[in-house]
């Protein structure tokens, strides 16, 4: 009996502190975005007496920040696009022909990238990409799209190896062809993987850091928000405030998003890749 509330009690401890560390960076961007700079130095921690918004309302007029919010919602939106069509469409040829060695060889290849770690491959990225013009948003969004297939398909393919093959033969009975029983059987099933791989690169690219400051940074009109708050954090070091208020509004949509899906990370992860 001891040593079960002797765990309980360490357990609670060891959770406590972790939701400690999550928040407490939380609470210090929004307080400090919404206190005045006088009031910051007097008690930095302590929470604002009014809610100021006269930050937020600096940063976008001091800052194209509209231009970067733009940016980032351009590369997040057409790089997933890309994927929730790419990847079901090469995975469910990949998973039904998985019995032919070209097919299972392209699976194994394309996994490989997963244990390629980006610093290996950041030099000639960057290298490869200005070769071809392409240091821009566009080039940035093929780039996602690209280093998201290992992942994708891997969780993709576990999933569909789930469905039985019976359903293929049977809109095939039904006289519909590869598209048709694709689009029309198979990718409605596939909503729940579909879902994750939506969230977790949307959480990836939104926050990227490396790949806008290899592709991007040469030019301040390409720039995401992520790189927006690099450069805003050199040129306003000075004031917290601002630079917090920057930080919230950065982070504001990403949250709202995962916090409305995340119910659907867990369970496609586990129907893709424990089944």
């Amino acid at each position: 009996m001891r040593s079960g509330a002797a765990y309980r009690v360490f357990s609670y401890a060891v959770l406590s502190s972790g939701i400690f560390v999550i928040l407490f960076p939380m609470y210090l961007t929004v307080t400090i975005a919404m206190k005045t700079q006088a009031e910051t130095t007097k008690h930095f921690f302590a929470p604002p007496t009014a809610f100021y918004l006269g930050n937020f309302q600096q940063v976008i007029q001091k800052a194209k920040f509209w231009t970067f919010l733009g940016n980032s919602v351009y590369i997040t939106i057409a790089a997933i696009a890309i994927m929730l069509v790419l990847i079901p469409m090469l995975s469910y040829a990949v998973s039904r022909n998985f019995h032919k060695t070209y097919y299972k060889v392209l699976y194994y290849l394309i996994l490989s990238g997963i244990f390629v770690p980006f610093q290996a491959v950041m030099l000639p990225i960057y290298r490869h990409m200005g070769n071809l013009h392409m240091l821009n948003q566009h080039g940035l969004v093929l780039m996602y799209v690209t280093l998201s297939f290992a992942q994708g398909m891997f969780l993709t393919v576990g999933f569909l190896k789930n469905i039985p093959l019976e359903l293929d033969q049977a809109s095939k009975i039904d006289g519909c062809g590869v598209w048709q029983t694709f689009t029309r059987i198979i990718y409605p099933m596939l909503l729940p993987i579909v879902a994750t791989i939506l969230i977790l690169n949307s959480l990836w690219i939104w926050n990227d850091f490396q790949l806008p400051l290899i592709m991007l940074n040469r030019h301040p009109d390409y720039w995401t928000l992520p790189l927006f708050i690099y450069n805003f954090k050199s040129e306003y070091s000075f004031d917290y405030n601002l630079a917090f208020a920057g930080f919230f509004m950065t982070m504001l949509p990403i949250i709202v998003l995962y916090g409305f899906s995340q119910r659907y990370v867990i369970g496609g992860l586990t129907e893709g890749a424990l089944k």
